[in-house]
């Protein structure tokens, strides 16, 4: 995929993964990895610019399976924000999607 594509829809992959419920750093790179082929490098700028516009907030918490983990949960702005992004990207795909030739895109 394009890497200006991944970059455009990072951040409403991330704050609708977070939308679902608080998640750790790792555990976002993977989910978003697994769906879109990026390093893990690549979420944690992101989620230190997010964290910084006040789009979430950060809490540790113990783990048995090592340190305690670095949590991310969203603020109200960060709802807002994903709903927002996630309405535009509806509209934007569907207008692609009718400049390619259908609803469908066939």
């Amino acid at each position: 995929m394009n890497t200006q594509f991944k970059k455009g829809v990072l951040e409403l992959c991330v704050l609708s993964l977070l939308k679902q419920g608080d998640k750790y750093g790792y555990e976002l790179a993977d989910t978003v990895g697994k769906q879109i082929d990026i390093s893990e490098g690549t979420i944690y700028p992101l989620l230190k610019r997010l964290r910084a516009e006040g789009y979430f907030e950060v809490y540790l918490r113990e783990s048995t399976s090592g340190p305690a983990r670095k949590y991310y949960r969203l603020t109200q702005k960060g709802y807002d924000t994903q709903r927002l992004l996630e309405n535009e990207w509806k509209d934007f795909t569907k207008s692609v999607s009718t400049l390619l030739g259908g609803e469908n895109g066939d």
